[in-house]
């Protein structure tokens, strides 16, 4: 199985609020755009909230996005995982991006919050131990956009989501 690898981070200077996802998914990777599984609601869920149109080019739906001062970026830069699930990534394989040196250059961010439990448990693991120093201080894990999350419906994921216009 090969190695995958993530993307850069979606960030403006004096970006505000960072979320986090685990690793791009078979499609996202396919198409090097962050969630694109046409079933994947992080688009429409993030455009409802902070009125970006989900069916905008990417490149100006990431643009807006940034502009509105949020970051997005995966907690793993690489791994090996056969298929999309999480649940699929090989341990031994973990690799997480270098977060120091995104808070470095990101010093303003003051709110993380986790696309899916996945991810913040990554980001404990994997991160956390790994920083010295500024983290911001409120992380809070939101209900995965993954249509593999079919448990949770679009209404109450939109509500949930709400939490990062605040």
């Amino acid at each position: 199985m090969s190695r995958l690898e993530g993307f850069p981070p979606i960030a403006a200077p004096g970006a505000h609020t960072l979320i986090l996802g685990s690793m791009p998914s078979a499609a996202s990777l396919a198409a090097r755009q962050y969630y694109a599984h046409p079933r994947n609601l992080f688009w429409p869920l993030v455009g409802a909230v902070l009125a970006i149109d989900p069916q905008l080019p990417y490149a100006e739906r990431a643009q807006r996005f940034a502009a509105a001062g949020f970051a997005l970026w995966d907690v793993l830069g690489a791994c090996r995982r056969p298929g999309s699930l999480d649940a699929a990534i090989e341990p031994a394989s973990i690799e997480p991006n270098d977060f120091a040196a995104f808070f470095e250059v990101q010093p303003e961010i003051t709110r993380i919050f986790f696309n899916g439990a996945t991810a913040q448990q990554l980001f404990q693991r994997h991160v956390l131990p790994r920083l010295a120093g500024r983290l911001p201080a409120e992380r809070l894990r939101l209900p995965s956009t993954s249509p593999a999350n079919a448990s949770i419906g679009h209404a109450a994921k939109l509500a949930a989501w709400r939490v990062i216009a605040r």
